[in-house]
């Protein structure tokens, strides 16, 4: 029997809103141990508070005011303020707000297309999922900042494109894992590709050994992912110590597959979540950050994102 999560929302583009309802106020800085606490407590809040019934989606009409200073105007999403999405990662972590210590992954990692990924995936999709400035965004992190002369690298969750820069790096090897063998064999940055689902079994095992990449990428694809935390801490395994996990993320998604804790949240919280992966999926990581890469311009008093956000979580394996 299928179940799908109950999203509380008062419409199909409010979803990622639904978050407001849940927690207290969260200002434009972002800042203070207080919010962070308010953050822990939603993601466990949301966690806790689901509710499941036989492939059934409710929608109620009592959502709450949003409290974020700007929604993207095509989409109705909250988009942050400049410095929210830096400060979502708690500075300390505190062990004992490990969110997902009494998770139920029928509840939070639910989808509303829970039909298996090989059938959503058969086709290729020669297309991007964000527009043409945050690719460039994510091809310029790539390529300028993430990745080095020398490196070896996985692309996790690959498709047709790794959105590096042809010719400006000398890689020693990019493996590529993603669920279309076409989509991977047209990826001319890939030295190598595998096709595996990761969704397939919760015990997921990478096919690569123990200390293998400099950088684990995976570009717009862990809002799919239903054993994130265990997807987490095999990328630790096969990362080199000191080797650096990017996960970036944007609100753009394919909302059937996507799981209910990622769609009943909004930005902040997706970040947080992410880092919240890095920390507690048991894999060793440090120096975990957030970093919002989206393009934005001056509004007012705000300088506001324009077109699709783009963030990217980082941790380094100690």
């Amino acid at each position: 029997m299928l179940y799908f999560i109950i999203l509380v929302a008062s419409s199909l583009q409010d979803i990622s809103a639904f978050s407001s309802s849940n927690k207290s106020t969260i200002t434009e800085t972002t800042t203070s141990s207080t919010t962070i606490l308010q953050r822990r407590q939603f993601l466990s809040s949301i966690i806790s508070s689901s509710i499941i019934i036989p492939t059934t989606i409710i929608i109620t009409s009592q959502q709450q005011p949003a409290n974020a200073a700007v929604r993207d105007p095509k989409t109705g999403i909250l988009l942050p303020s400049v410095g929210e999405i830096e400060s979502s990662i708690p500075q300390p972590w505190d062990e004992d707000d490990n969110p997902f210590t009494s998770l139920s992954d029928t509840v939070s990692f639910s989808r509303l297309d829970a039909s298996d990924d090989k059938i959503f995936y058969a086709e290729p999709r020669f297309v991007e999922h964000v527009d043409q400035q945050a690719v460039e965004s994510m091809t310029s992190y790539v390529t300028d900042r993430l990745l080095r002369n020398g490196d070896s690298v996985l692309d996790l969750c690959s498709s047709w494109t790794s959105h590096i820069a042809p010719g400006k790096l000398e890689l020693k090897r990019v493996a590529g894992l993603g669920m279309n063998a076409k989509e991977l064999e047209a990826n001319t940055a890939l030295t190598e590709w595998t096709v595996q689902d990761l969704n397939e079994n919760k015990h997921v095992k990478l096919p690569y050994g123990n200390d293998s990449f400099d950088v684990v990428m995976c570009q717009l694809s862990i809002d799919y992912l239903i054993h994130p935390l265990e997807v987490m801490k095999e990328v630790a395994r096969v990362l080199k110590p000191g080797g650096k996990v990017a996960i970036l993320i944007s609100n753009r998604l394919f909302l059937t597959k996507a799981v209910g804790l990622w769609t009943g949240s909004d930005d902040i919280e997706h970040a947080y979540t992410v880092g919240s992966y890095l920390r507690y999926c048991g894999g060793d990581f440090g120096d975990i950050k957030a970093e919002d890469l989206s393009i934005r311009k001056k509004n007012g008093k705000e300088r506001v994102i324009v077109g699709d956000p783009l963030y990217v979580i980082t941790a380094t394996k100690l």
